[in-house]
């Protein structure tokens, strides 16, 4: 599976031709934040300063095992520490683009976590909690999150009323023209919050459709009525937006086999599509997206749309590029683009921040698909 040049280029004349539109675009995005701390684990020691790394996961599960029944020393070494969480990244990275982006979410309170302080200077950002706390240990070949919690449930909707306002949150409702909601399963009262939006502010909107973008994060741990009872909720919102559910490939077989009752093995693109299909009929949104590592697929009344990405196999950084896929994904379609289209800027976008641990810009994105030396 490759992606043509000419078919790159044109998506890059599309995006370019489209770009004067971005700074009049609104995005309202929450509800979730954390504070990423991104580890390599240490193989061998030289000296103060010198050490290689265990580059592949199943070395480090091996070091585990091997230390079963004893104990073992595991030095971790901290690369960066960053802005976390599904929802800061996708909206520092659609800020980046050049939207208008206004974000609420469990960044600090009453004040704003030192980490988060270069966002405000890009976006609107409105926090009513303190964040959570992310321990990213990165591999050559995934990465293991590791994460405290506790903060989270203070995301609830008393909270959202008390310390930001039911008017604000129906204003931004209102007038952005993309709300995203990400971040489902480590938010505990995510659903109730979603419920109370339905119940309360949703039939007060008076403004044209507009897309949502939901992201459930890996749902594993979830219990399956508690999978289930969202996606209800997800497809609800579909009487006032066009709903637009991203899924991973883990999370697309999560969602199928715990909510659906869809079990089977996907090893092709082929397969993978249509368990994407299938996904799509049973869960009822208007777009339904899968991004594995190599591809990116949607499924939508325009049919099935299949794109594979610029893969690296020295990646500086994987925490978020999930997110930075979503950021170009919605990018796209905010822009008026057709899926296949923004398939190829949402893998663009997460190829760029994988390989430079930046978030691109438009320019950037036109560079990146004319460039032939980047395969596809």
């Amino acid at each position: 599976m490759t992606m043509t040049q000419d078919r790159r280029n044109a998506c890059a004349q599309r995006l370019e031709a489209a770009a004067a539109r971005v700074p009049q675009l609104r995005a309202f995005i929450g509800l979730d934040g954390f504070v990423d701390d991104i580890l390599h684990v240490v193989d061998t020691r030289k000296s103060a300063e010198e050490w290689t790394r265990l580059a592949r996961m199943e070395q480090w599960a091996e070091r585990i095992r091997r230390a079963a029944g004893h104990s073992t020393n595991i030095e971790l070494v901290s690369q960066m520490m960053k802005l976390g969480g599904n929802g800061p990244i996708m909206a520092n990275a659609l800020a980046r683009f050049g939207l208008r982006v206004t974000y609420l979410g469990l960044l600090g309170y009453p004040n704003i976590h030192e980490v988060f302080k270069e966002f405000t200077h890009r976006a609107e950002v409105h926090s009513i909690a303190e964040p959570g706390y992310t321990y990213a240990v990165e591999f050559e070949d995934g990465k293991v999150m590791l994460g405290k919690h506790q903060s989270l449930k203070e995301m609830n909707w008393a909270n959202l009323r008390d310390r930001f306002g039911l008017d604000r949150l129906r204003h931004q409702l209102q007038t952005a023209d993309l709300v995203g909601f990400v971040n489902w399963t480590m938010l505990p009262y995510m659903s109730e919050v979603w419920a109370h939006l339905q119940q309360e502010l949703c039939p007060q909107l008076t403004a044209p459709r507009r897309p949502l973008f939901v992201d459930l994060a890996d749902p594993e741990k979830r219990e399956d009525a508690d999978l289930r009872a969202a996606l209800e909720l997800i497809r609800g919102f579909g009487r006032w937006f066009d709903v637009i559910l991203g899924l991973n490939e883990k999370e697309a077989h999560e969602v199928a086999r715990k909510a659906l009752g869809i079990d089977r093995p996907t090893p092709t693109p082929e397969a993978l599509s249509d368990l994407a299909r299938d996904i799509y009929q049973r869960v009822g949104v208007n777009t339904l997206v899968v991004h594995p590592v190599a591809c990116a697929l949607a499924v939508s009344e325009q049919g099935l749309a299949l794109t594979p990405g610029p893969v690296t196999a020295t990646p500086k950084i994987t925490t978020g590029a999930g997110d930075h896929f979503n950021s170009g994904f919605c990018l796209g379609k905010l822009l008026g683009l057709d899926d296949l289209d923004a398939l190829l800027v949402g893998v663009t976008t997460s190829g760029y921040y994988v390989r430079t641990a930046q978030s691109p810009g438009v320019p950037e994105l036109v560079a990146t698909l004319r460039d032939p030396a980047i395969a596809y």
